[in-house]
């Protein structure tokens, strides 16, 4: 069951794995990909350091609100499975409790099914762990998921960019999220990526190709 396809032509799922600041780029790209006509959803499986309400998900689901009238009737808590006080990787912010991966892809897939293009935040890096024996990457591979992978521009950047590549294939969709470090990115991490990568995409500077270029993978996947 943890291997069933749940994406097809009539929805997609990406699921989208990015350094901070997290939701406000969700967002940006949200409304990108809606501006040229496609209906657009949010998910947010699971969400770590939730006090009140979560708030990735409250935010996530305003962006989508204003494009959308289908997610009028959402709260929230509809927009993640499982919620944790402690700001922690999954496994260890459930503590004694268990995460059941199959209610995750179940609220996933009905989302999905309201939507061309459902955006599903990931919690931190590919293998950050949900429970004792999977991995943020594994549910990539159990959606059936296009990943997207959105790396920092911090120092160990690079590092972090190669070796998610390494996992996904060199054909994964990715992207620098030029936040921190900004203003030494230029010397620091920059000319390493300009000769070892042909092409490349700055999240704040290429949001409209990388839309499109979101769009026509999943052209090509269906």
């Amino acid at each position: 069951m943890l291997t069933d396809k749940i994406r097809n032509k009539e929805n997609g799922i990406l699921l989208y794995g990015i350094t901070p600041p997290k939701v406000k780029h969700t967002e940006e790209e949200i409304k990108e990909i809606a501006k040229k006509g496609y209906r657009v959803g949010a998910f947010k499986p699971i969400e770590t350091g939730v006090q009140k309400q979560p708030q990735d998900a409250k935010k996530l689901l305003k962006a989508v609100q204003k494009h959308s009238k289908i997610f009028y009737e959402y709260t929230p808590q509809d927009l993640t499975s499982y919620t944790y006080k402690l700001p922690a990787a999954p496994c260890v912010a459930k503590q004694k409790t268990q995460i059941d991966i199959i209610k995750i892809i179940e609220d996933i897939k009905r989302l999905s099914q309201k939507c061309d293009i459902l955006f599903v935040e990931g919690a931190g890096g590919l293998m950050v762990p949900i429970d004792e024996q999977i991995f943020i990457y594994d549910l990539i591979k159990f959606l059936d998921a296009i990943p997207l992978l959105v790396v920092s521009s911090k120092l160990g950047g690079i590092n972090e960019c190669l070796l998610s590549l390494e996992k996904l294939g060199k054909d994964a969709l990715w992207t620098v999220n030029l936040y921190e470090d900004k203003e030494s990115f230029k010397e620091v991490s920059k000319p390493f990526y300009d000769i070892y990568f042909k092409k490349y995409y700055i999240l704040q500077n290429d949001i409209n190709k990388l839309s499109k270029k979101i769009i026509k993978k999943f052209h090509t996947a269906s």
